[in-house]
């Protein structure tokens, strides 16, 4: 793996040696998936933290009808998983899936809470990500409250700009909370 997309965004928050860095990565565990692959299935413990290195990870449940709810999508750079089953240890709510081929990094939590301890400065850098996701989650709650479906696909353009022109158009819908014949209708207005 090319270890340099991590490295730069943990980079972008804390300093780390070259020592510190190479403990890190020794706890690392590089996997290739394909598209369609489940990572996490909702019900299951979540016990890994996923980076993107490559490709796009998605994350959503299902409701009794099938229709999904996509919570998060995870292009090249970014983290995802079920924060709740990863932090409490219980079953989770959500689902994570490769949207494309994709290549992740996971951090097993137990290795985190060890590596807080060796390298405290990746304390400041996990509680940054935290802080980073508790926005995210609250913007998208407010979004979904109080924005129109335009609005919220302005959102999404603005957040993913590298996942527009890629994204099946029902992976689009399934994001912004409307059927994928409403968006394409309001697309076409």
């Amino acid at each position: 793996m090319d270890q340099h997309i991590l490295t730069e965004n943990i980079l972008k928050q804390i300093d780390l040696t070259k020592e510190e860095m190479d403990l890190f990565f020794s706890f690392v565990k590089i996997k290739k998936v394909k598209k369609k692959q489940f990572l996490l299935l909702e019900g299951d413990v979540s016990r890994y933290a996923l980076f993107v290195v490559s490709g796009c990870l998605r994350s959503y449940c299902v409701d009794e009808n099938g229709y999904q709810y996509i919570q998060q999508f995870a292009p090249e750079g970014w983290w995802i998983g079920d924060m709740y089953s990863l932090v409490t240890g219980k079953p989770g709510y959500l689902a994570v899936d490769a949207v494309f081929d994709s290549e992740i990094a996971m951090i097993a939590k137990t290795d985190l809470n060890r590596l807080y301890t060796e390298i405290p400065k990746l304390n400041i850098y996990f509680r940054v990500l935290a802080e980073n996701a508790l926005v995210y989650y609250q913007s998208r709650a407010m979004e979904n409250l109080r924005l129109t479906a335009k609005e919220r696909y302005e959102r999404f353009c603005t957040r993913y700009p590298s996942l527009i022109a890629c994204l099946p158009q029902k992976q689009v819908a399934a994001y912004i909370g409307v059927t994928p014949e409403f968006l394409s209708k309001m697309l076409n207005q």
